[in-house]
């Protein structure tokens, strides 16, 4: 829990600190992944915040090795209340009413999935079939980048209504969902008696190139997001789709059974839709600045 909690706060800072140190570079682009990595490396604010991501990333390794995957995925969730209140002390951003509302359904479909566990019976996996991890993984990647390509696609296009960020939401969360599956295999790696034998073991397993892939494209592609759209939305987003993502493929994939009891498994189906439901139902798009005071409406002759 302790652990669960410190990542929470880590990934909390570090997101907020590079969205506001995104905000003063020049625009970035996916397309061009070299100058992105060359502007955000000049930035001792990013770099901080990055620093913030990789110690939270060091303590989900722990809570993956004590916890059932759906129930760190509860936890973990939590952590957007700590964003909101970051992104709206520190970066001035402010969310909608209906936003609001779906950040709270989130948290209480979360918490129903946290309700649903029981200690003692909830069996912590420590490994899984590579094949079914692959099977899994793979096609998941493609569908975040060619989420990730339609949104980028639709957003160049000069009269559309600004993004809220929700679709860039989901295709980075899908990839982060594999890196969370990755991150869960890697663990069963720790507690190895000789760490030379570990890592040999860790090479031959496709957790490490996972964890490249989804590193290394997530990192591009979630910068460019950031940039453009608000933290307090597209984060939120994020991290649901890769709770729901982790909690639902990583416990069938693992092999942590569903609960037995009816209404833990209730509780746990419940909060799985009620999550996906509210993410289908928020707005894709800003509402249009208003004109200022006093300024005359131009209307078409």
């Amino acid at each position: 829990m302790a652990a669960a909690l410190l990542a929470n706060t880590l990934y909390s800072v570090g997101f907020v600190l590079e969205k506001r140190a995104l905000t003063s570079l020049p625009e970035v682009s996916i397309r061009q992944p070299v100058k992105l990595l060359g502007l955000v490396l000049r930035s001792p604010l990013w770099i901080g915040g990055s620093l913030s991501l990789a110690a939270g990333f060091g303590a989900q390794l722990a809570v993956y090795r004590t916890l059932p995957i759906a129930a760190a995925q509860g936890i973990f969730v939590s952590g957007l209340v700590l964003l909101v209140l970051l992104s709206a002390r520190l970066l001035g951003e402010e969310t909608t009413g209906r936003e609001r509302y779906a950040l709270g359904a989130i948290l209480a479909a979360l918490l129903m999935v946290v309700l649903s566990l029981k200690e003692g019976s909830d069996r912590v996996s420590r490994d899984a079939p590579y094949q079914l991890i692959l099977l899994v993984c793979v096609p998941s990647l493609a569908a975040g980048v060619w989420l990730y390509g339609s949104a980028e696609r639709r957003t160049r296009h000069r009269h559309r209504m600004p993004t809220t960020g929700v679709e860039y939401g989901v295709a980075v969360g899908l990839l982060y969902g594999v890196s969370s599956l990755a991150i869960k295999g890697v663990s069963s790696y720790l507690p190895s008696s000789g760490l030379g034998s570990a890592i040999v073991e860790l090479l031959g397993s496709p957790y490490p190139y996972l964890l490249l892939f989804t590193g290394a494209f997530g990192l591009v592609m979630s910068q460019a997001a950031l940039q453009r759209c608000r933290a307090s939305l597209i984060v939120p987003v994020c991290t649901t789709v890769t709770c729901l993502y982790t909690a639902v493929l990583g416990t069938l994939s693992f092999g942590e059974s569903l609960p037995h009891d009816p209404l833990r498994l209730a509780l746990r189906l419940a909060g799985t839709v009620l999550a996906v439901a509210v993410l289908l139902s928020m707005p894709k798009h800003d509402p249009a600045p208003k004109p200022p005071i006093g300024a005359k409406e131009l209307t078409p002759p």
